[in-house]
């Protein structure tokens, strides 16, 4: 669980900037389609290496819906803000997953919103804010689709826990990923976004988000959704944008400042807070029964 954890802090947490620098060369809908075609290829790959059987027939119309809201739509949106958003700004929006995540599982999954769950959850998010040091305006209508991207990340990954816990992960994320490629190129043939700039940066944008940010960060994502509770994985993966800030500061030459600082010790207090509610509940649990049954 640690390190997929961790690979996916360093793998999403940079691509940050990577799926920025992709606007240059990429319509969004047109990049988002593209990265996730090679995220199937490469995991369609394996799922026929491994000789995966396909899921069974009720669960395709939930593997279509996730695939395209947690897929499609997240990214879409999440892609879409940052033509006028900067990086930070858009990654802090997405990164407000946790609170629907959360509050859809009280509702959806019986996984009860806890005083101390709210409370790391509140924040993880504060952190956030101070670590990008966001700064309030901007253009209104992408902070909205900026939001959209969250809810759509929250509500896929609800219905991933309710009706998806059972798939193989490798199956489960490989034909998510057909699902939602195959949707938006039917859009963006039906819908023309504008020319794609093919160099070897833009190339090396599609090699980085397909087989790093897609086919292996969302396999160890889905896997991860199945042996923990949605608002916990929601939160721990709130480290992401710490490793955006500490891989600017290594490769840009980017300031350590007190708020950044501040920012990543909030967050990984908050994150702390959540991941550790359940074992400590079971802790004292444990006690009172164990004095029960000495009385």
């Amino acid at each position: 669980m640690v390190k997929a954890l961790l690979m996916i802090y360093l793998v999403w947490g940079m691509n940050w900037v990577v799926m920025k620098t992709a606007n240059t060369f990429f319509p969004p809908i047109t990049f988002v389609a593209y990265r996730f075609l090679f995220g199937a290829i490469v995991l369609l790959a394996v799922w026929r290496w491994l000789g995966l059987p396909l899921p069974k027939k009720k669960y395709w119309p939930w593997i279509f819906l996730t695939g395209v809201l947690q897929m499609g739509l997240n990214n879409i949106a999440a892609q879409t803000s940052m033509v006028t958003l900067g990086a930070g700004m858009v990654s802090v929006l997405n990164y407000s997953m946790p609170i629907f995540a959360a509050v859809m599982a009280h509702f959806l999954l019986g996984e009860k919103l806890t005083w101390r769950k709210g409370a790391g959850i509140i924040l993880s998010l504060a952190g956030m804010v101070v670590l990008m040091d966001i700064q309030a305006g901007g253009d209104v209508t992408a902070i909205l689709i900026g939001l959209l991207s969250a809810v759509f990340w929250g509500l896929a990954s609800i219905f991933v826990k309710l009706k998806l816990s059972d798939v193989n992960a490798i199956s489960l994320t490989a034909w998510q990923m057909v699902c939602a490629a195959v949707t938006l190129f039917i859009y963006t043939t039906l819908v023309p976004q504008g020319p794609v700039i093919w160099n070897q940066a833009s190339i090396l944008c599609l090699l980085y988000n397909g087989v790093l940010a897609s086919a292996l960060a969302f396999f160890l994502w889905s896997w991860i959704l199945q042996h923990i509770e949605v608002s916990k994985a929601s939160v721990a993966v709130l480290a992401v944008p710490v490793v955006g800030v500490v891989g600017g500061i290594i490769f840009l030459d980017e300031p350590m400042t007190l708020h950044i600082l501040l920012g990543m010790v909030m967050i990984m207090a908050g994150i702390y807070t959540v991941v550790t509610a359940r074992a400590k509940v079971r802790t004292v649990e444990k006690r009172l029964s164990g004095s029960h049954s000495g009385e």
